[in-house]
């Protein structure tokens, strides 16, 4: 019997084909108009197209490194116009722009190959890829050869990014180049209608746009996935509307942003990344400081108008309403609007930022003159800070102001709550003292950003008091040292009899060993299809999958292995694979996972006998910023739903997605892979992917990566030196949502350390805040290597690697990939059958909702 779930047929699959029309229906919501004159959309007699740009043909789908997804083709942007009936007339210059890449990408193969060959480390190719990814060479000049008549231009400015190497603030990346400027600048004066298409991941300065008279329109396509070139000509065209708004804020200038000069490379020390900002992350910052941004938190443009008034704001117990009526004012395009609810708290022993979101809404789409009542809820509870010196989320006494809005640069006040004493919403303890002196910014003293009116607004505010004993103080509770259980039964238990009640949990706790416990909390690549796996691709079940947890007891005790497959955009497997006569999987035969697009010729070999050749091609979503700038949680949802579906087809348990790190910094190389520098955006978006996801049986999420990981240079060793409060209120906060939310199957730490303290060796962290606070039930697993044996430099570290024995200890359930010195690691140290039955527990219950 076959043990692969892939299918035989080679064809494009009905499954493919549904799921790549669902994300171009939904996609155009996370594209987000910054700039539009009135050309967009481009009107239906558009026939003729002069198409420029180094995303023109060589636009980005979603980002490097573990995060890509091995989908069967890519529209690309240059296809989506044609299918969409234009005629693009500068093939000329894209042409000569494709030798520029085939030529640079080829010396860049041909270096990589040298390494692998000739370096005598095995590990020297994937470290060049990791370290110095390959990025296209910077676009020629346009000519006025070049220009050709025609009835509208579009520049594509492409910018990728990926896992391992943070970005950096200069041309070709943050910054445009002198070419893209040029080109820019010729190209408004040459076309009356002319649009700029930035298809990014993350931010990049804006400046030379929106000073560059005649450039009509500017369209953050951002990376929507394998159909993104039909999601863009859509939009183009105004076949659908984006609807997105800015889940970043995007500055006047890089060095607007707090700890420009000293976030990760920045200042040369990768080592140590002290968290100055605390809580004056994002929005926050730029509020509280006074800084003006090019592009509001938010911030979105439409093809039409919108009238957002608000109707009223009550309060009930704690619950506070607010009803606000959208009305489309345009009288020729639909679309839809979003409405943000922000608060300011009044300052007192904890400073305050300006404001913080506290909830959104998004109307249906609107005919012009159509309306849409949206209803937005919120705890009062929600609105309390951490105060370090009490432990606890305190409501200080005096007004919150409501404030309602299209963008946190463009609020008013819609109502202010009186709280007339000190609450308690909270009490906790401080579990993650910061190990260093700090040098946190304060806002006092500073002027924040404001507008004519808002002190008379605050003045004539609703006021709505909140009653006595409307909420009631929570108090943590923190579990002591695990139970150990033991069974002195005979007869052999497997995790089928406690399934069907013929013994406990417990009675199967009682009679593993410490051995066989021990392997359970260690992943199994150990050596792969092989010996030929790749970190992050040691599935021995699904090829391509990431990794497998151990399936020693299968026979004996009936605990089959998890199939671990990366995200965050989809599916991560091997597109196509062969397997022998014995069904044995044919390395030789079968493609990588990890697309090196050429760099590694597939080894050719007389294979005797029949070869039977499986495929299983994956859908690319969008990314995740694009994603959260969609702010609707049912697309988020559909997206995971997409995922969800493809998992139990091939037979993947756990998808290591969604990330959700904070947007720390523009410059962070996996910012696409995360959704906000928000928390609570962060968290009801990875909420609403794994609610897509978790719906389908077998399927998990493992929210990542747990916790601060939020740079890439030497994401591995450095130490993330951040104060209880910022933790609690900004890094981990999205965490909290997410688990309370959706309660996903599990999370993945990260590599860094947290105050000296790797996070995966974390026990406060990962049982007294995760567990014994937040009520998380799931698994808690290692991000891959993290115990050593995969560094992608060759130097001396400052601070070492977490190790297996202190992940089970923490509470960290399974050490990934895994290897023998791991299970060995933990067995010479000191692990209790106690402290390895509750690892074991946890796994056991994943592996019965997922396998039973």
């Amino acid at each position: 019997m076959s043990i692969w779930k892939a299918t035989k047929v080679a064809e494009m699959s009905a499954r493919e084909k549904a799921h790549m029309e669902k994300v171009r229906k939904f996609a155009a919501e996370g594209m987000v108009l910054l700039e539009n004159d009135g050309t967009l959309p481009l009107a239906a007699d558009t026939k003729k197209i002069a198409l420029f740009g180094n995303g023109a043909r060589h636009m980005i789908k979603g980002g490097k490194g573990s995060g890509d997804v091995n989908s069967r083709s890519v529209v690309g942007v240059e296809q989506g116009i044609l299918e969409a009936g234009c005629e693009v007339v500068s093939g000329s210059w894209l042409d000569e722009y494709d030798k520029i890449c085939t030529d640079a990408k080829g010396a860049y193969d041909a270096r990589v190959k040298d390494l692998i060959e000739n370096s005598g480390n095995p590990m020297a190719g994937f470290m060049e890829i990791f370290n110095n990814p390959y990025h296209d060479p910077d676009v020629q000049e346009i000519t006025d050869a070049d220009m050709a008549d025609a009835d509208a231009a579009v520049y594509v400015i492409a910018r990728d990014s990926g896992e391992g190497r943070d970005r950096k603030p200069v041309a070709g990346d943050y910054e445009l180049t002198d070419n893209e400027k040029k080109n820019i600048e010729k190209l408004a004066a040459r076309y009356d209608k002319f649009v700029v298409a930035l298809n990014v991941g993350g931010v990049v300065d804006t400046k030379a746009l929106r000073s560059t008279k005649g450039v009509g329109a500017v369209l953050l396509m951002s990376q929507a996935g394998n159909v993104i070139g039909t999601v863009f000509a859509d939009a183009l065209f105004g076949k659908s509307i984006p609807t997105g708004h800015l889940a970043m804020t995007w500055a006047e200038n890089y060095s607007d942003y707090p700890a420009f000069d000293t976030f990760s490379s920045q200042n040369g020390n990768v080592d140590d990344e002290y968290y100055n900002e605390g809580i004056f992350v994002g929005y926050r910052y730029f509020d509280s400081f006074g800084k003006k941004p090019a592009y509001p938190f938010g911030y979105g443009l439409s093809y039409t108008s919108f009238d957002i008034s608000v109707k009223d704001v009550s309060l009930a117990g704690e619950e506070l309403t607010a009803k606000v009526e959208v009305k489309n004012t345009g009288d020729k395009f639909a679309g839809k609007q979003l409405v943000q609810l922000y608060v300011s708290a009044p300052d007192g022993n904890v400073e305050k930022p300006v404001k913080e979101l506290k909830g959104f809404a998004k109307t249906k789409e609107l005919k012009p003159g159509e309306s849409d009542e949206l209803t937005i809820k919120v705890k009062v509870s929600d609105f309390a800070s951490y105060d370090e010196s009490k432990a606890s989320y305190v409501l200080e006494p005096g007004k919150y102001f409501i404030r309602i809005g299209e963008n946190a640069c463009s609020t008013h006040i819609a109502a202010a709550v009186e709280v007339a004493g000190e609450i308690v919403t909270q009490k906790l303890a401080n579990k993650m003292k910061v190990d260093t002196d700090l040098n946190e910014i304060s806002a006092k003293g500073a002027t924040p950003l404001t507008y004519d009116g808002e002190e008379s607004e605050k003045a004539a505010a609703k006021v709505l008091t909140l009653d006595a004993g409307a909420i009631k103080t929570v108090v943590a509770e923190y579990e002591g040292a695990p139970t150990e259980y033991n069974c002195d039964k005979a007869e052999k238990i497997t995790l089928e009899d406690v399934k069907s009640g013929k013994a406990t949990m417990e009675d199967l706790l009682g009679q593993l060993t410490r051995e066989e416990m021990a392997d359970l909390c260690v992943g199994t690549a150990r050596g792969g299809f092989g010996g030929t796996s790749v970190i992050g691709t040691a599935s021995a079940v699904v090829p391509g999958a990431a990794g497998d947890t151990s399936s020693k007891m299968a026979t004996d005790r009936g605990v089959h292995n998890l199939v671990l497959a990366d995200g965050p955009a989809g599916l991560r497997l091997t597109p196509y694979f062969a397997v022998d006569e014995e069904n044995q999987y044919i390395p030789e035969q079968s493609a990588m996972a990890f697309d090196f697009a050429g760099t590694f010729e597939q080894p050719t070999t007389d294979i005797h006998g029949e070869v039977t050749k499986y495929y299983q091609y994956c859908t690319a979503i969008p990314i995740a910023t694009m994603l959260a700038q969609t702010w609707n949680m049912d697309v988020i949802e559909e997206a995971g739903d997409i995922v969800g579906t493809e998992m139990e087809e091939l037979g993947v348990n756990l998808w290591l997605a969604p990330g959700m790190n904070i947007q720390k910094n523009p410059l962070c190389g996996r910012n696409f892979e995360y959704y906000s520098e928000d928390p609570l955006l962060a968290g009801m978006c990875a909420a609403a992917d794994t609610k897509g996801v978790q719906k389908h049986k077998g399927c998990g999420t493992t929210i990542k990566h747990f916790a601060c990981n939020n740079q890439e240079d030497n994401r591995m060793h450095t130490n993330a030196h951040v104060s209880e409060r910022a933790l609690r209120e900004i890094y981990l906060k999205g965490f909290e949502v997410a688990v309370r939310q959706s309660q996903p199957l599990s999370i993945m730490t990260s590599y860094n350390l947290i105050n000296g303290i790797h996070a995966a060796n974390n026990y406060d962290l990962l049982t007294a805040i995760c567990r014994n606070e937040w009520g998380f039930e799931g698994v808690v697993m290692t991000d891959w290597g993290t115990t050593g044996g995969i560094e992608m430099e060759q130097r001396t570290f400052k601070y070492g690697c977490s190790n297996a024995a202190d992940c089970v200890r923490s509470g960290n359930d399974l050490t990934m990939p895994g290897s023998d010195e791991d299970v060995k690691n933990i067995l010479d140290n000191g692990v209790t059958r106690a402290e390895l039955q509750a690892c074991t527990r946890r796994i056991l219950d994943c592996v019965l909702k997922c396998r039973y």
